[in-house]
């Protein structure tokens, strides 16, 4: 089955200029880098600038995730970041067996912007190419943007899988536009590692794609699973009334350390150069900010996450990103679910998380569910 890029309308590409690190923490050794993420959320005030001047913290990277989630924490971060940080960290423990686990290759990442799609279709429409060419992903929605993270090393074969699909140059190398694309920002989510085994060649269509994805999850026996007791909200850092800017800065900054110092159950907290900080977070934890006056997006919408332990995967698996949006997405002609299930996506270093709206969980459990005669 082709997808219909015509649904998308002129979607925004660009690539960061940054080179990024992924970087995975055992929850047991929380602790250990609890300071070295309170840094990331407390950065010194750069010099010479004055406390009055609007210019936010959570602008002072070009890109920042950090997640808490029931089976680890991990983040994407600038690599120089990460070295000065983390490897620090790592070197003040006394068994080094607690050490971080920080990617050897470097990583760079695309953002997304538009409006015009919902979120399951968009996923799939921004993954099928990359992983029709097998490259691995990493996929993140926000509250704003999507997010896209690739090895450096296939920037190249990144560009070219993207202009064959009808993206195009927009005034220069660094961004690029599908003139059929265009995104709804009502949705927000995060990506995975999730691919094919790296000797097998690429798929040449979506729907052999999903069989193949749905096979490995199979063999590896990667069930999806859904905690009871978590339920999400998504919004973002309040930036809208000038009056009350600083506070608004201050009281993010302390919900944030109150979540960290705890070590939430499920947080992932996304900083950019450009936009609020975007927030998915688990609903017991709005109480640690005013939400009226700090947080924007409704905090009474609870989103479920399901998740998948993907670490049985190598980490250049491809395809499982493009191949769980396209089940909830509707695209597969074999299934009995014809209605598209809405959907966002947060990747981590070691787990593929779903998200949904809890209306259409059980839906959402039924389309995943590996089938006994689902077989490569």
């Amino acid at each position: 089955m082709e997808l219909q890029s015509s649904i998308l309308m002129s979607a925004k590409i660009h690539i960061v200029d940054a080179q990024l690190s992924l970087i995975h923490i055992p929850l047991e050794h929380y602790q250990t880098y609890l300071q070295a993420l309170l840094r990331l959320i407390l950065p010194p005030k750069p010099d010479g600038e004055d406390l009055e001047i609007s210019s936010s913290w959570t602008n002072r990277y070009p890109f920042l995730n950090i997640s808490v989630t029931p089976t680890e924490c991990s983040l994407v971060c600038p690599k120089s970041l990460g070295k000065e940080l983390f490897d620090q960290a790592s070197a003040n423990t006394a068994n080094r067996t607690h050490a971080a686990i920080i990617s050897s290759e470097d990583y760079v990442v695309m953002s997304v912007e538009g409006e015009g799609l919902e979120a399951g279709k968009r996923v799939l429409e921004l993954t099928s190419p990359l992983a029709l060419a097998g490259i691995s992903i990493f996929f993140i929605t926000t509250y704003f943007s999507d997010y896209v993270i690739v090895p450096a090393k296939s920037r190249g074969q990144v560009i070219r899988a993207l202009e064959d699909r009808g993206f195009r140059f927009e005034k220069s190398a660094e961004a690029y536009v599908n003139p059929a694309a265009r995104h709804d920002r009502n949705k927000s989510s995060t990506s995975s590692f999730g691919t094919l085994s790296p000797s097998t060649p690429p798929p040449t269509t979506v729907d052999e794609l999903q069989v193949r994805t749905f096979a490995l999850l199979k063999r590896r026996e990667i069930v999806p699973k859904v905690d009871a007791d978590i339920r999400l909200v998504q919004c973002a850092g309040r930036r809208d009334n000038p009056n009350s800017f600083l506070a608004d800065e201050m009281g993010l900054q302390n919900g944030l350390t109150k979540c960290l110092i705890n070590q939430p159950r499920f947080l992932s907290l996304t900083l950019t150069e450009d936009e609020p900080a975007s927030l998915l977070l688990d609903k017991r934890l709005v109480t640690h900010f005013d939400a009226n006056h700090v947080l924007l997006g409704n905090t009474e919408e609870f989103l479920v996450p399901i998740m998948l332990d993907l670490e049985p995967l190598p980490l250049e698996a491809t395809g499982i990103v493009c191949g769980l949006a396209g089940k909830l997405a509707g695209h597969n002609p074999d299934d009995n679910f014809q209605t598209a299930i809405e959907m966002s996506y947060l990747s981590t270093a070691r787990t593929g998380t779903v998200i949904v709206e809890e209306k259409d969980l059980q839906h959402a459990m039924e389309a995943l569910r590996v089938e006994e005669g689902d077989t490569e």
